[in-house]
């Protein structure tokens, strides 16, 4: 914690919700493990308190707060709905947002063992997701362009990963990514931050998605590489032929972004013992895995 931090505690909490929403305060407060940008607090059964912690600006809540009423409606698993607002005070300087829980548990915590129904349910949640953005739609800005604009950092991922023994393969499967077409299509809304933390299981399957602070107007092939990223092997065929809104090209970039999600998850796991909050060795091999997948092709 920086010499500027305060810690974010359940009384701080509680603080924070009698100050601002009285009415909430008297609720079960009870954290909620991992998360960088922002730090989670379970409150009561149905809500959850969101507090930027290391998210260097509140545009990420701010994002949320504007779409997913917008969004949730018309998507067929649960996602998060902000309730409340919570703004800067003398005790806690930054933003805040009381949202519904999404029930389930984080995949880097869970399994998914109903692999077909798995691929049909995240399927059918991006087909409704992926629909044209309005214009006023959010940017991407460290993502969302063409994979080409990013070999430098898979490359740099790549090696500071060290997988003598793939990365050949791994190189040619970004090299064809980054030889395939662009995107064609109008701008698309797109979740952009699809990996095991942010989707909820349970029963086996995919039951909520969480975490929309980096959503954006744009390729859907960023959301698409969740089929190698997420599900089980000998399912991406599964989830694209239920998905069927992707061409060639849209899978083969999806592919090479694929590949560098596991990549990260990989820096990130190897990242995880170093104090950083919300840090995840755990995500290594989820990493390896989708890695993995990704080379056995769809």
């Amino acid at each position: 914690m920086g010499d500027n931090e305060i810690e974010i505690t359940a009384d701080l909490v509680r603080e924070l919700l009698r100050e601002q929403h009285p009415d909430l305060a008297g609720l079960t407060i009870r954290e909620v493990a991992g998360g960088w940008g922002n730090q989670m607090w379970r409150l009561g059964d149905a809500l959850a308190v969101r507090i930027q912690r290391m998210d260097p600006t509140p545009e990420f809540q701010f994002k949320e707060r504007r779409w997913l009423p917008v969004l949730a409606p018309r998507l067929p698993l649960p996602v998060p709905v902000p309730v409340r607002f919570g703004e800067p005070s003398e005790r806690f300087p930054k933003h805040w947002t009381v949202m519904t829980w999404v029930p389930g548990e984080p995949l880097d915590h869970g399994t998914i063992s109903r692999g077909t129904h798995a691929a049909d349910t995240l399927a059918g949640f991006l087909r409704a997701l992926h629909v044209t953005a309005p214009a006023e739609a959010p940017v991407a800005t460290d993502r969302g362009a063409h994979p080409r604009n990013y070999t430098a950092g898979f490359e740099n991922v790549l090696r500071a990963v060290a997988l003598d023994n793939i990365a050949a393969d791994l190189q040619a499967v970004w090299d064809d990514a980054v030889a395939a077409p662009a995107w064609a299509g109008p701008p698309v809304w797109v979740h952009g931050d699809l990996h095991p933390a942010n989707v909820v299981v349970s029963a086996g399957t995919i039951t909520g998605v969480v975490d929309f602070g980096d959503m954006f107007a744009g390729d859907p092939a960023w959301d698409l590489a969740a089929a190698w990223v997420l599900l089980p092997a000998g399912t991406a065929a599964q989830f694209f032929d239920m998905y069927a809104q992707a061409d060639q090209a849209a899978i083969r970039r999806a592919r090479g972004l694929a590949a560098m999600k596991g990549l990260f998850l990989m820096l990130i796991g190897q990242n995880g013992d170093r104090g950083l909050p919300g840090g995840k060795p755990h995500w290594g091999p989820a990493g390896r895995a989708a890695l993995a997948r990704v080379l056995t092709g769809v």
